[in-house]
């Protein structure tokens, strides 16, 4: 059908365009409002044919938690340039246009994916696939990815988990002057380290210096 190559090619071109303005905007608050509109519009395709789990977990963890964590945290970094803002500051900032307009595709986009919600059982051909009544695409994903390919998705995680503790080795900075706790010492010490018996003459007090 004619429908399905326009709302293929309206969101594929929207996707391209702002993968590509991703990487060459100089502005980084920019380049996340693009990102994140590049995420929407693959989350687009996805809900069009029939992927709705895929769609919507592309839209909580990358735009609601991935991409709007590098928006705070890039603002948070530009926090002293902030102050000159559109409404306040002699400097103007093209931080709300951008934004506006980003969020205007935005809303477009899921216009056109609400008015064509009922094509989607015609974008991708399953006559030659059996799937039970009641088994939804959610379960097929989960089927898949936890028995096929448990073990590529177990070492995802571990790559992941190499990231992260690469990340802090790299940016961890030691500081002199502070007093410290030495766990190892602590956990390894003897009887004899940590208790000191002391006779002491009666009527005498004891000299800790010694």
């Amino acid at each position: 059908m004619i429908a399905h190559a326009l709302f293929f090619y309206f969101f594929s071109i929207i996707a391209i365009l702002s993968a590509i303005m991703v990487i060459v905007s100089r502005n980084t608050v920019h380049a996340v409002f693009f990102l994140i509109l590049d995420f929407i519009s693959i989350a687009s395709l996805f809900i069009l044919i029939g992927a709705e789990f895929l769609g919507m977990m592309m839209i909580i963890v990358y735009v609601g938690a991935v991409a709007v964590l590098f928006l705070f945290v890039v603002m948070l970094l530009n926090v002293s340039e902030q102050k000159l803002s559109w409404f306040r500051g002699s400097r103007k900032t093209k931080h709300i246009p951008i934004g506006l307009a980003v969020g205007a595709v935005i809303l477009l986009e899921l216009i056109v994916v609400v008015g064509g919600w009922k094509y989607r059982d015609t974008f991708s051909e399953t006559k030659f696939l059996n799937f039970e009544k009641d088994f939804t695409n959610t379960h097929a994903i989960g089927n898949v990815m936890y028995t096929e390919y448990i073990h590529l998705f177990q070492i995802s995680g571990l790559i992941l988990l190499l990231s992260m503790i690469g990340a802090i080795v790299l940016t961890y900075r030691k500081r002199e002057g502070v007093k410290r706790q030495n766990y190892f010492t602590q956990v390894g010490r003897e009887r004899e380290d940590s208790i000191k018996l002391v006779e002491v003459e009666s009527g005498k007090g004891i000299n800790l210096d010694d």
